[in-house]
């Protein structure tokens, strides 16, 4: 472990609104103004990986060459500047980083990248963020502007490769518009719906001083009042007409911060409820109405699914719902970006997501909507939960050897504190984990998302700790999501980040390893060696164990979570075991 400090919440909070505004109008370069727009819109940390094209951002973030000499060493210039710069092995975990951030604090994430392949190394990133609308700003260095087109080193345009996959991307040609187009990006970043915004600077102009045109603005509220758009009386004429309504909660209504305004929703209309994405925890596991154990049988047999802050992708069913009589849909989204255009007979509501479950509250209440008759349907699906829990008891306590992979969720269950963060990065062994881990309150809960980018693991605990360094995160991995990113376990060592690491090993690519087999009989290229990765984060400066034995599971999950650092226990589990899924996402 090295001997720079953690970061803290006082460290953060320090870097306040009011710091940015004391910067005087001399000429400075670039790197000051992108920082004090940072600073001013609650940037936490700014994520990066060395690159020349950038280096007025990393100035003004320690503060100067004053700043570094009156530090101890230059890590804790690093660490203790305007703003922290944590530095890591690939660009894509500063990404990943600066999404996590996003995802957890709601305020945008921060990172830079240098020019070209600094960029391209980071798309998979930024395309998750877009796809899981996650607010972010990547500010990517550039090939100077009195070079381009002569062949400089790393000379992409970048913008056209960026512009598909964020809600804005455009080049800063003018030194004096930089704090005015980053404190543009912070807040277009956080404005529903959110997600990320991409800026590169040429090398020239961020190097040269200039007068900011005028001061770095303060964010405007993202949550600002919005005008209900959609008809909201229909809503509640197919909430009364409803037998077997659902409601399903998504990621959008922790963005938004609408879990106070989803919980009065199912206190006075009480409706059974399934949790998507980061709608996990919104309700309380002990919740009745929390039905999403019975899912399927849900789904099968609703005659009115209302879906809130989630999209009608493949995750449920492209939109198609109920059985030979299809269910009615009603659809709240907070942009009309979301709006889902492949399913035209749902009823759609455009608005802050608080506002539209109030309208829709206040007026099934005024027109008499009667709860009462949904009680039978609630109930049941109720006692198919409880069911669905007691038939996995088996699997979750198992001894069988190979090992189970449910048993190790049977053991996490039993660990997990309320606000630790619970982290997916994986395919077949992290399914298990959106079956049997379910938070106890909301913002707990990170995985790739439709997208599917593996690798996002290293980087989210990063973010994680950064976001909330007082909760403890635990990073599920498979086998194959480990081999993509586990190198920046030595950027969690080095940035002081406990983590618990779990691997699922079942020597191969499990989510491809039994389809193909389903398909023609045989797999190939689905093989992977049953490797010691535990090995790899001790030779990082982390530490770890491999177990094959089920019993000894939690013993090992203790070890790991005592441990002050990233901590990877190694569970060699059996490859003939898949997880019993229900889509194949085409």
């Amino acid at each position: 472990m090295t001997d720079s400090a953690p970061l803290s919440d006082e460290q953060t909070s320090d870097q306040t609104a009011e710091q940015a505004a004391e910067h005087v109008d001399a000429p400075r370069h670039g790197g000051h103004h992108a920082v004090d727009a940072a600073v001013t819109h609650g940037a936490r940390a700014l994520f990066t990986l060395s690159g020349a094209h950038i280096f007025p951002l990393f100035d003004a973030a320690v503060g100067g060459s004053e700043a570094v000499k009156a530090a101890s060493t230059p890590r804790e210039a690093e660490r203790q500047g305007r703003l922290p710069l944590i530095d890591v092995r690939h660009e894509q975990t500063a990404v990943f980083a600066a999404e996590a951030v996003g995802k957890l604090s709601r305020t945008p994430g921060f990172a830079a990248v240098t020019a070209g392949p600094g960029v391209t190394n980071a798309m998979s990133a930024v395309t998750g963020a877009w796809m899981n609308g996650s607010p972010l700003v990547l500010i990517g260095g550039r090939a100077p502007n009195y070079r381009w087109g002569s062949g400089a080193l790393q000379e992409l345009d970048h913008v056209p490769l960026l512009a598909p996959v964020t809600k804005k991307a455009w080049t800063i040609h003018d030194p004096t518009a930089i704090a005015d187009d980053v404190a543009q990006a912070f807040e277009l970043a956080a404005a529903a719906h959110r997600g990320p915004v991409f800026i590169d600077i040429p090398m020239d102009v961020l190097f040269t001083p200039a007068a900011a045109t005028s001061h770095p603005r303060s964010g405007s509220d993202p949550r600002e009042a919005t005008k209900v758009s959609g008809p909201i009386d229909r809503v509640v004429e197919a909430l009364a007409a409803a037998e077997h309504p659902v409601l399903i909660v998504g990621s959008d209504v922790w963005a938004g911060d609408a879990i106070e305004a989803v919980r009065q929703f199912t206190d006075r209309l009480p409706i059974p409820t399934i949790a998507n994405g980061m709608g996990r925890g919104v309700l309380s596991p002990d919740n009745p109405l929390l039905v999403t154990r019975a899912r399927s049988r849900a789904l099968k047999e609703a005659d009115l699914v209302v879906v809130v802050g989630a999209p009608l992708d493949f995750r449920l069913g492209y939109g198609r719902f109920g059985g030979e009589d299809a269910a009615a849909v009603i659809h709240l989204v907070d942009s009309a970006t979301q709006v889902a255009t492949h399913v035209p007979e749902s009823i759609t509501v455009i608005a802050d997501l608080s506002a539209s479950l109030t309208a829709v509250l206040e007026e099934a209440e005024s027109m008499g909507v009667n709860p009462r008759s949904w009680q039978s349907w609630s109930q049941t699906l109720h006692e198919v939960a409880e069911q669905a829990w007691r038939a996995d008891e088996a699997i979750l306590h198992s001894g069988q050897s190979p090992i189970h992979p449910a048993r190790i969720y049977g053991e996490i269950r039993s660990r997990l504190a309320a606000d630790d963060i619970v982290i997916g990065d994986g395919g077949d062994f992290v399914s298990f984990a959106g079956r049997f881990i379910e938070p106890q309150q909301p913002g707990c809960w990170l995985d790739p998302g439709p997208f599917g980018c593996l690798g996002t693991g290293p980087g989210y605990a990063l973010g994680a700790h950064v976001a909330r360094p007082d909760s403890h995160p635990w990073l599920l991995m498979g086998d194959g999501a480990a081999g993509f990113s586990l190198m920046d376990v030595e950027s969690l060592v080095r940035h002081n980040v406990p983590v618990t690491m779990i691997v699922g090993n079942n020597s191969g690519w499990g989510l491809e390893r039994h389809p193909m087999r389903f398909l023609y009989g045989y797999d190939v290229v689905a093989d992977l060696p049953a490797l010691g990765y535990d090995d790899v984060v001790r030779a990082l400066g982390g530490a770890g164990e491999t177990v094959t034995d089920a019993d000894h599971i939690g013993a090992a999950l203790d070890r790991a979570r005592a441990y002050q650092g990233p901590y990877l226990v190694n569970v060699l589990t059996d490859p003939e075991i898949a997880y019993p899924r229900s889509t194949t996402g085409v």
